[in-house]
């Protein structure tokens, strides 16, 4: 028999969980002793509040990340805009830092576990780092932020990499889960359960295989600068000018980053010369080289992939006064997040 886990976590989105929820209970009804169905936690048996109105809903035992089956993680509901407690961003966040995450990455590593997600489910697994160089899709709002974790963004309604499975927005959840049906029961009891519920799954499942289209538009990445290098060399007319730019930001910085899940303390180094200008930033023991710095005017701007508090290729926009920097950093639909910084030498 294939054990279905639905995972609950404080904040999940109604939909995403409820309603593969019912997709998987009909199919278990019409392939009887091949299907068993339950909502679990990372904590245990436990209600469970929505991010929809705080709706609790009781969830039945623990997830088990050995279980043969399918586990299905949800995405949040709240706040689109702003990085309040209340905000997608930090409910996920929230759920990252429980037990949560590193049980899916046990799952990931199970031969015979199905690892799936509905909307932001794939950006609480991302922002952990467990989808590095995985196709999967998000909702609309969140592909940037998927791409900037290392993830490969696909533009679809539901990806199949093999032992994961993702789905777009909200409604894909229906999809998702009358796809895994079909996987793993066939197509004549998914058939079934479009008939009970009068709905036909949407668009394509992507999947990498097959022959791939012999003509393919390059999407630009808007989390990187225009650059390919980790240096940028100075090279128009007003170079020496920009040089006199470039200095203004030399030296050791420490600096603050406020995130919408917790704050980042990183200690920058830039260096400008030789017509060229480049930088590390440090946080902890781990020293990572600025990708593709380059002045902007009077902002000096670069990407950086962080793995703490989570995942993330962040873009930097930062200007300095004297020996005082602010400035920005952000990745895709998370709000920019405030910089701040003192010359230290």
């Amino acid at each position: 028999m294939r054990h279905v886990q639905i995972v609950l976590f404080d904040g999940f989105d109604l939909l995403d969980a409820i309603a593969p929820y019912e997709v998987f209970c009909a199919a278990a009804l019409y392939a009887e002793h091949e299907l068993s169905v339950e909502l679990v936690t990372a904590e245990g048996s436990r209600a469970v509040a929505s991010g929809v109105n705080g709706l609790k809903i009781e969830a039945s035992g623990k997830m088990n990340p050995e279980c043969a089956g399918i586990i299905l993680v949800p995405g949040a509901s709240g706040e689109v805009d702003g990085d309040g407690p209340d905000s997608i961003p930090a409910i996920l966040g929230r759920a990252m830092n429980t037990e949560l995450t590193g049980m899916i990455g046990q799952a990931l590593d199970q031969k015979d576990i199905i690892v799936a997600t509905v909307c932001g489910g794939s950006l609480l697994l991302a922002m952990s780092g467990l989808l590095e160089g995985r196709s999967a899709v998000t909702h609309h709002l969140g592909m940037g932020l998927l791409g900037a974790t290392g993830a490969v963004p696909i533009k679809v309604r539901v990806v199949d990499d093999g032992s994961l499975v993702t789905g777009g927005g909200v409604t894909s959840g229906l999809d998702v889960a009358l796809y895994l049906v079909e996987r793993e029961l066939g197509p004549r009891i998914a058939h079934a359960v479009e008939q009970l519920f009068e709905y036909e799954r949407r668009g394509t499942v992507w999947k990498g295989i097959g022959l791939a289209p012999s003509i393919q538009k390059a999407l630009p990445d808007d989390n990187e600068p225009t650059a390919a290098t980790n240096h940028r060399v100075l090279t128009n007319a007003a170079s020496g000018h920009q040089l006199t730019q470039a200095s203004m930001f030399e030296g050791d910085w420490d600096t603050v980053i406020a995130t919408p899940v917790g704050k980042m303390e990183v200690r920058l180094s830039i260096s400008a010369k030789n017509d060229m200008i480049e930088g590390t930033a440090t946080q902890g023991d781990e020293t990572i080289q600025f990708r593709s710095p380059v002045l902007q005017g009077s902002k000096l701007v670069w990407s950086l992939p962080v793995v703490k508090p989570m995942r993330l290729n962040l873009k930097f926009e930062v200007t300095a006064d004297g020996d005082y920097m602010t400035g920005t950093a952000k990745a895709g639909m998370l709000p920019a997040s405030k910089l701040t910084g003192t010359r230290v030498s």
